[in-house]
Formats: structure tokens, C-alpha cells, sequence
């Protein structure tokens, strides 16, 4: 794994935004593949050619078949002022899913209680408080069609494990590619159809403004919504 420039999104002497490609790992885990965290590590020690360990803070992680933009602080004030943020609710970020199902309502809210079962890997959403639950919730819009998939894009309101596909599963629209839960078959590069698009909030340093958006992956259908949109 390395890191292109076609790969950076964004970086100041504070951030760093990553545009991930499904299949890569944000952190470590225990499959021991190389991460995404330990990949900008090494490039920013070359590209700086700093001695001894580089600081790199993770804000948020997307799952391993998920693609992206990952948000990442170069120092520890700005990693203590983003998680502030992210836990006050001021930081937006929205992603793209594509479906065969298109939802009840073109726009809405989905609000679900989400249980994780950390042995299975996934979680699954409820309509009630189940013991060992918390709430979730996602506003949502269809935003684009072809001629047999819907395009969501979604923002988040609570970050919680495997959360849009959960909640997306629970009101019967899988998202493409996700066999875990519920699609009918997987994509051929293993990936699940759901990017993480956009993310804006105030810098925590230089206090601007910033929205910063990753190009969705280069495949077909993909490129077709992303073309659709502009």
C-alpha cells in the first residue's frame, strides 16, 4: 500500500484527509494487514524526512470495504479539538450508498436502536430500545437513479458500528455489494457500494471553514452517479 497524490484530499500543517480505497484498513487489526494509518505514517516521515515517530492521529474510521475520506490530525491539539467537535455534533459528513431498493420516501430520518455483536462483526438495528442498544440516526435523500440502483446520500447524526448498513438493511435497502447484510451478491472487487463523500466543519487551528470531498472509486457505475450529480 502507498500513498499518491491523487490519494491526499486535503493537508495543512495540522490535517491530513485521505481519499481510501475499499479493501484497505483504516488502523490495525488482527488480520495484520497494513493500515492506511501506518501508510501515512511512512509518508509523511519520507516527506518530511523526519527523524523518530510521526504523530498521526485517526478522527474516524470507515469500514475495511468501505472507500473514502478518512480525516486525520498531524498533531495532538488538533486531534483533542476534532474529537471535541465530532462529540459536540459539529463536524457534517455525508456518504454515498447505492441500492436496488429505493426507500418509502424519496428524503427522511431513520432512527433505530443498534446493537453490536462484536463476535459476528456486525450490529443490528431495532425499532425499539433492545438491553444493550443505542440509539442511531441518519437523515437521508435519493438523489440519483439508473436504470437499476438508487443513489442515497446520507449524513450522519450518531456514529455507531456498521451503522448506514444496518439501519439501510433494516428498511430493506441493502446496499450494494453487502452480503453481511442482506445484498444478494457481492461486488467483484469485494467492496460494498457505500463512500464516504464529504465532511465539513471549522478548522481547529486556522478556524476556516473547510468541505472537503473524495471522488467516488473508478468504476462504472460509480463514475456514472458521480457524473449524474454534476
Amino acid at each position: 500500500m502507498s500513498i499518491s497524490k491523487s490519494d491526499i484530499l486535503f493537508e495543512d500543517n495540522h490535517l491530513i484527509a485521505i481519499n481510501k480505497k475499499a479493501g484497505e484498513l483504516v488502523q490495525p487489526d488482527k488480520s495484520g494487514g497494513v493500515s492506511l494509518e501506518e501508510t501515512v505514517k511512512l509518508f509523511l516521515k519520507e516527506k518530511y524526512n523526519k527523524e523518530g515517530n510521526v504523530f498521526l492521529g485517526v478522527t474516524h474510521r470507515i469500514d475495511r470495504p468501505v472507500s473514502g475520506l478518512v480525516l486525520m490530525t498531524k498533531s495532538a491539539k488538533a486531534l483533542s479539538r476534532i474529537n471535541q467537535m465530532l462529540q459536540d455534533h459539529k463536524i457534517k459528513k455525508k456518504y454515498w450508498a447505492i441500492t436496488a431498493n429505493k426507500p418509502e420516501t424519496d428524503e427522511g430520518t431513520l432512527i433505530h436502536y443498534i446493537r453490536r455483536n462484536e463476535q459476528k462483526n456486525m450490529s443490528s438495528a431495532f425499532k425499539k430500545e433492545v438491553t444493550g442498544s443505542k440509539q442511531a440516526e441518519l437523515r437521508y435523500k435519493v438523489i440519483a437513479k439508473s436504470e437499476r440502483y438508487f443513489l442515497l446520500e446520507i449524513e450522519l447524526i450518531t456514529g455507531r458500528h456498521h451503522q448506514i448498513r444496518a439501519q439501510l438493511s433494516a428498511i430493506g435497502c441493502s446496499i450494494k455489494g453487502d452480503l453481511k447484510y442482506g445484498f444478494n451478491r457481492s461486488n467483484p472487487d469485494g467492496s460494498i457500494s457505500l463512500h464516504s463523500r464529504e465532511i465539513s466543519f471549522v478548522h481547529p487551528v486556522t478556524l476556516q471553514n473547510l468541505t472537503i470531498t473524495a471522488p467516488v472509486p473508478n468504476e462504472k457505475l460509480w463514475l456514472h452517479f458521480q457524473l449524474t450529480m454534476k
